[in-house]
């Protein structure tokens, strides 16, 4: 498997759950697609999560959906420390893009406890829409991997810059409150939204710290070397005040040429 950063362990793992995949869906799986750190060449064990995208055909029943979050659970306690995040989604969804995005089953080790503790009322309530779905989707056609099935041109349409945008100003919209609690996150993800915003790059969070770093002012290059170095592994110590400055200053830029879309 060609992927960027796994360890044998971790190629292992997803190999796994491809092949558990086939077996669980059958003639309804169109194909398995992996993207963030692990295809762009930044996977950390300690900060990085494994993320995968299946596309099916048709709806799934809530037996079939049981039995592959009880897969997916099982692969999760040998994955890395911030485990699997994956989603499911029709193909029909995908390609012209529908935003924001109806998915059939998602998962991410936020919700093991739920699911674990109440699986009928995970399956019965996980589902919707995911404006997260617009990022994942731009990331696998620019730099995915194609792990089982349709290639990635057939099933995925292109995003719209305003789609994409809106999904990213979704997770960055709190920034300048929620920065002092997730620091190295922000930091990079506001750096990132900055380069796709101001060069069309689709970028990791370490690529978009490093951006950041040859474009934005130096007051606030020392933050973000501490949160690329909390993103290698390491335990830097964070000067709170410039963060703060740092999430605004990124948010002025941000909010000059894009306004979120209406809910």
């Amino acid at each position: 498997m060609d992927t960027h950063g796994l360890d044998n362990r971790n190629c292992a793992l997803i190999e796994r759950f491809v092949r558990e995949s086939e077996r669980i869906l059958a003639d309804n799986l169109v194909g398995v697609y992996l993207h963030g750190s692990a295809v762009m060449g930044c996977f950390h064990p300690a900060k990085s999560d494994l993320d995968l995208l299946v596309v099916v055909e048709h709806a799934m029943t809530d037996e079939v959906k049981r039995e592959f979050m009880d897969m997916v659970v099982m692969l999760n306690d040998e994955a890395p420390a911030k485990g699997i995040e994956m989603s499911i989604v029709r193909r029909e969804v995908c390609k012209p893009f529908a935003y924001p995005t109806p998915f059939e089953l998602h998962f991410s080790k936020m919700h093991l406890g739920w699911y674990r503790d109440d699986p009928e009322d995970y399956i019965r309530k996980m589902n919707g829409t995911d404006k997260d779905l617009a990022a994942h989707c731009t990331v696998i056609r620019a730099r995915g991997r194609c792990l089982y099935g349709a290639p990635i041109p057939e099933v995925f349409g292109e995003v719209s810059k305003q789609d994409y945008m809106d999904s990213l100003w979704y997770d960055i919209a709190e920034a300048a409150e929620e920065i002092t609690e997730d620091t190295m996150y922000l930091t990079l993800n506001l750096a990132r939204v900055l380069a796709f915003q101001q060069e069309g790059r689709v970028l990791s969070k370490q690529e978009g710290g490093e951006w950041a770093l040859a474009n934005l002012p130096e007051k606030y290059h020392d933050l973000l070397r501490d949160a690329l170095s909390e993103y290698r592994g390491e335990t830097p110590g964070y000067d709170i005040c410039v963060a703060r400055d740092y999430a605004n200053f990124c948010l002025r830029l941000i909010r000059n040429t894009m306004q979120p879309q209406n809910e």
